[in-house]
């Protein structure tokens, strides 16, 4: 009994021997995996040194893309549609027959007044013939040319609106609405199609009054597309507004063609570019380089080859770079990368 006693006992130590053992083994091979920060190793940087320039600078003003031309097609007279000859994304030409309204009573009115012409005509004939030999009095003859030409004006009434009845494009462009079946109802005023021109834009923006001065009526700016940064545009300025809105700023409209492939679609999103030269030299650096928000930026500057941070003052940014008015000197050397682990007076080591 004591025997079995002691090997029990004998046993649970060496398991627990074992898992202290594996714990200990573990949390080595865990340590050894785990980064350890070596404040003495240099820190692998990218620098470039301060020098100041004259750079072209660039003005940015966002707007849209509007048609030049947009119209909801209706129908001049009422009538139950029997044909659409459209659809929502087809191009179509000026004078293109889109819609087709019945016209069968139309074409039934138009054969009467073809008859009741026929006889008029017959009527003034005689009655001229008649007339010339006294054998009737010319009031008879006047009222048969009277009803002729009444008779006239009404079959022309009625062959205009069986043309009328035949909805056409007013110009070309892409139907970027259908809005409308065949067996429902057109009635004047209520829209069938809308029809869009995208061959010829206008671009749309609004500026405060301080830049209202940059633009000029007749003048051409460079334009892109946000979602073609890569497709030449010129646009003309066409408007420029006489009233502020709300927001106190002015609408500006600049007249913009489409590329031959109509890339640009209505709505679309893009920037006027104003590029002027820099009347003076001035600092830039990389906007990468800037630690910190702008009312407290700060870079790192290379000093015996250890990196200082140092305060600085930051002005606008054009593209990817930034203009510093205070707190760099021409020839330092400002660290542009490498900022993970980069502490103050941390060594560093110049790609």
């Amino acid at each position: 009994m004591k025997r079995t006693k002691l090997l029990v006992l004998l046993s649970i130590v060496i398991i627990v021997a074992l898992v202290i053992f594996k714990l200990r083994t573990n949390k080595q091979v865990a340590e050894s995996k785990v980064y350890t920060y070596d404040k003495d190793k240099p820190i692998l940087v990218e620098t470039d040194t301060i020098q100041q320039v004259e750079r072209l600078s660039t003005k940015i003003f966002p707007g849209s893309f509007e048609p030049e031309k947009e119209s909801r097609i209706s129908s001049d007279v009422p009538g139950k549609i029997v044909a659409v000859w459209a659809d929502q994304g087809s191009f179509v030409t000026k004078g293109q027959p889109l819609v087709q309204l019945d016209t069968t009573l139309l074409s039934l009115q138009l054969k009467s007044v073809e008859v009741q012409l026929g006889g008029l005509q017959a009527d003034v004939n005689r009655y001229t013939i008649l007339t010339k030999a006294d054998a009737v009095q010319g009031i008879q003859l006047e009222k048969a040319s009277l009803g002729l030409a009444a008779a006239k004006v009404q079959q022309a009434t009625i062959m205009a609106q069986i043309e009328k009845a035949t909805v056409r494009a007013p110009f070309s462009g892409v139907i970027t609405a259908k809005l409308t079946e065949a067996g429902a109802y057109a009635a004047p005023g209520v829209p069938l199609m809308q029809l869009t021109d995208l061959k010829q834009l206008r671009f749309t923006l609004n500026v405060s009054e301080q830049d209202l001065p940059e633009f000029s009526i007749g003048r051409s700016y460079r334009i892109t597309a946000d979602v073609f940064p890569d497709l030449p545009l010129i646009g003309r300025i066409l408007l420029i507004g006489s009233k502020a809105s709300q927001g106190n700023s002015f609408p500006i409209q600049l007249a913009v063609s489409n590329s031959p492939e109509l890339n640009l679609k209505s709505g679309m999103f893009g920037k006027v570019h104003i590029d002027k030269v820099a009347t003076e030299k001035q600092i830039y650096i990389p906007s990468a380089a800037i630690q910190g928000t702008a009312d407290s930026a700060r870079v790192f500057v290379v000093k015996n080859g250890k990196a200082v941070s140092k305060p600085v003052s930051v002005g606008g940014i054009t593209e990817n770079q930034t203009i510093v008015t205070a707190g760099l000197e021409e020839g330092e050397i400002i660290i542009t990368s490498g900022f993970i682990n980069l502490v103050e007076n941390a060594t560093i080591q110049i790609k």
